[in-house]
């Protein structure tokens, strides 16, 4: 009996007419499976569900100019397609560093590229936050190329289950390690109307924050949770009513996103983590050693901007971008994630 149970166990079903979950609804996540539903996702424009498109990818390769037998870091791994491209321009020979804070997402791509043949004999992933840099180079020597692109992975966004958009219902959460810190919801039960409408304005340059902050304290105070992303898209749309009813769609959809925005950079650090990354990087690299980094908001670019700045005056880099470098317009058509990316860089004297 118990035999005959075990073969006729029924598969897992979702109510309903369409498939509810995001396992459950995007073929994309099957890459193996469903090779040509891929394609067409991205031939329209937008990005593949659990898939992230690498930026930039030929700015940078061009730039970073990687020689077989040298050594390199990913800052910031996420699905590794900068670092498979940078892994063939070694051909087999060197070695590259690669750092990710998401536990998640990390193991998978680590997965993915040994599959690809990239062994521990010229790849080394390490579970860090790209503000230990210092400590991998300790051990690394001086690294002759550096990349480090601040966009958060689509893999990320695309996942209800870590609260990155007000699109899908999920956890108000936004931490890029989930198993460390406090989350988003847990954030907003502890800050004050002020605070709140610092963050906004200094995180995102939000133009409602006082009028979302003060929406937020006010749910709190009538006992309504803040909990999930949906429930805070309500506390924005609600904070917005005042708005004319032709411009308030937009309107909330833009605030939604800078509100989502501020609370990842916050929740993460994000801003001191990228600060103390720029202070120690170089050091990091060897002689004309080689950096890029792709910011996608005006608050890291500035960052990134004075500190390459800095440090070409003060004769630590022979050369920075004298402007930042964008990816080109066929690009941006086919990626609609990649309009807001910013590239800059630096070459160690």
């Amino acid at each position: 009996m118990e035999n005959q149970e075990k073969r006729y166990k029924r598969r897992v079903r979702y109510s309903g007419t369409y498939p509810k979950s995001y396992k459950e609804k995007y073929k994309e996540l099957q890459p193996e499976k469903y090779a040509d539903t891929i394609q067409k996702v991205i031939r329209k424009g937008s990005t593949p569900a659990g898939m992230h498109l690498s930026i930039c990818v030929k700015e940078i390769l061009n730039f970073l100019q990687i020689q077989p037998g040298q050594r390199g870091l990913d800052a910031t791994l996420g699905y590794g397609g900068h670092t498979q491209r940078m892994l063939e321009c070694l051909n087999g020979r060197g070695h590259l560093y690669a750092l990710d804070v998401d536990p998640i997402e990390s193991e998978k791509t680590t997965r993915r590229l040994r599959g690809l043949g990239f062994g521990e004999d010229i790849l080394t992933v390490r579970l860090l936050n790209f503000a230990g840099i210092d400590q991998v180079a300790a051990e690394a020597g001086g690294f002759n190329f550096v990349l480090a692109d601040l966009g958060v992975s689509s893999m990320q966004i695309d996942n209800p289950d870590r609260g990155f958009s007000y699109k899908t219902e999920g956890p108000l959460d936004l931490r890029m390690n989930p198993r460390k810190g406090f989350s988003a919801a847990q954030r907003l039960k502890d800050i004050d109307r002020e605070e709140l409408a610092g963050m906004l304005t200094e995180n995102a340059d939000e133009p409602y924050a006082k009028e979302i902050a003060r929406e937020v304290i006010a749910w709190q105070k009538r006992g309504k949770k803040i909990e999930t992303t949906t429930q805070l898209k309500e506390v924005i749309e609600t904070a917005l009513r005042f708005i004319p009813a032709a411009e308030r769609k937009e309107a909330v959809k833009k605030s939604c996103q800078r509100t989502f925005q501020a609370l990842r950079i916050d929740v993460n650090n994000e801003f001191e983590v990228l600060y103390e990354f720029l202070e120690k990087l170089p050091d990091a690299l060897a002689p004309g050693g080689r950096a890029a980094i792709l910011t996608f908001h005006s608050g890291e670019d500035r960052l990134v901007k004075k500190s390459l700045r800095r440090f070409h005056k003060e004769g630590v880099y022979s050369q920075t971008a004298s402007d930042a470098i964008r990816p080109s317009a066929e690009e941006c058509a086919q990626n609609s994630r990649a309009r807001s990316a910013k590239m800059r860089w630096a070459v160690r004297a």
